[in-house]
């Protein structure tokens, strides 16, 4: 079997280095031509946070309750596990009953999760 050596570098290591060296030039291009042709306008009144044109008051940095953070947190959990389910319904014909049996269990336990965060009280506003 015929092998290149570059430099002594392997190929899958050389192509991988390309690859790489090449992904950085074309981010550091993208940001520098974007930066290049951006409109400069600089407005205090751009600076401030919109908020429905009503000027802001108080500071920025409030504390917010910990069961919002806990809400949303829970939400992309079982938003993104039900996003696991859209595989399965595309290919349930060809799976048969090993795959009926799987997508049970994982159905049973994203249900486990959700009786689990209900009972423990995530899921109420206090």
């Amino acid at each position: 079997m015929l092998s290149l050596d570059i430099f002594g570098i392997q190929n899958n290591a050389l192509l991988a280095l390309v690859a790489l060296l090449t992904g950085v030039a074309l981010v550091a291009l993208a940001l520098w031509l974007a930066g290049l042709i951006s409109p400069r306008s600089f407005n205090p009144q751009k600076g401030e946070a919109y908020e429905c044109g009503i000027p802001t008051r108080g500071g920025s940095m409030t504390r917010f309750h910990v069961g919002y953070y806990l809400f949303a947190i829970l939400f992309l959990m079982f938003d993104v596990e039900t996003v696991f389910l859209f595989p399965w319904g595309v290919r349930v014909r060809e799976l048969g009953g090993d795959g009926l049996i799987s997508i049970a269990v994982f159905f049973g336990i994203l249900v486990l999760g959700l009786v689990y965060a209900w009972r423990k009280g995530a899921l109420e506003w206090k």
